[in-house]
């Protein structure tokens, strides 16, 4: 039996109490997180071991005279390089391909169908903008922000189209079983955590950035999203969910959503245009009495 499949066999993970993985490369993850327990705890035993032996050892009772030459072995000096050598196994083995994978293969929406979402952070809770079929996001702009378009959605642009906005506090995040998923985050306010923990990822939420973490589920359920920042004193109240579900479920979910979005938005530029019809009524109005002012100047 190999070390990799001892550690898997005897999961110190489960003993910790982490939660259950349902994401496709969380195996990865717990694995290297399993070897790593592991080794710690091999760590703890030899050194908690060598400790006691060198208090009972060198106790004062047997060595009334001290040792002014120490150790005179280099075995404490090959354990060290033991040490470092599986440190550097871990980390370039194991971290370092890891965390390549996570930033260097991001999945395309027309490549390899992925669902992008952008989830954004605030005083307490989160908005969940889905990029739609085309994997684009609709325009945003901050004239256009209202209690209903909390991120100021374009209702003018047409990439918006199939664009999906739901959330707010104790929102839900809804995700389409064994899809790709991309999800960017963000903050309006202060610094978040987002944290999917049975889906194995975890990003800091950063006012004016947006950074990308992907995974892909392989378990229907229901679980809690994690703030992992000390966002303000509503921080433990800043709770939301996420559902993954099959296609079908997930695909008549936006649908229904997509018709309430759509039909804000559509609301929303009806207004902008009566308003800019406005404007414009009230600029011809303003020009035509400058015009009709002028020309009795002139006749004068």
């Amino acid at each position: 039996m190999t070390l990799a499949a001892l550690t898997d066999y005897f999961d110190l993970n489960k003993l910790m109490g982490m939660l259950p993985n349902h994401s496709e490369h969380g195996k990865e993850i717990d694995h290297m997180l399993n070897f790593c327990h592991w080794f710690m705890l091999l760590l703890f035993v030899g050194w908690g071991t060598f400790f006691l032996v060198c208090v009972f050892r060198f106790r004062k009772s047997r060595n009334p005279k001290a040792d002014y030459h120490g150790v005179r072995s280099h075995l404490s000096t090959h354990l060290e390089v033991g040490v470092v050598i599986i440190e550097a196994v871990i980390l370039l083995g194991f971290a370092l391909p890891l965390w390549g994978k996570r930033v260097n293969e991001i999945p395309d929406n027309e490549k390899d169908g992925a669902l992008k979402v952008r989830a954004i952070g605030f005083q307490f809770g989160w908005h969940f903008h889905y990029a739609g079929p085309d994997g684009k996001f609709g325009r945003q702009n901050i004239r256009f922000i209202t209690a209903t378009n909390p991120l100021g959605i374009d209702p003018t642009d047409s990439d918006g189209g199939d664009d999906v906005l739901t959330g707010g506090v104790g929102g839900t995040l809804h995700l389409a079983n064994h899809q790709a998923t991309v999800v960017r985050v963000s903050s309006l306010d202060v610094i978040h955590g987002f944290a999917l923990h049975e889906m194995r990822i975890q990003q800091d939420a950063i006012p004016g950035t947006e950074a990308p973490q992907w995974f892909r589920p392989v378990s229907n359920g229901e679980w809690q999203i994690i703030c992992a920042q000390l966002c303000g004193a509503g921080h433990s109240n800043m709770a939301a969910k996420y559902v993954v579900e099959d296609k079908k479920d997930f695909d008549a979910w936006y649908k229904d959503s997509l018709a309430i979005t759509q039909a804000s938005l559509k609301k929303q530029k009806v207004e902008i245009e009566k308003q800019i019809e406005a404007e414009k009524a009230e600029l011809a109005k303003k020009a035509a009495v400058h015009g009709s002012g002028h020309g009795e100047k002139k006749a004068h």
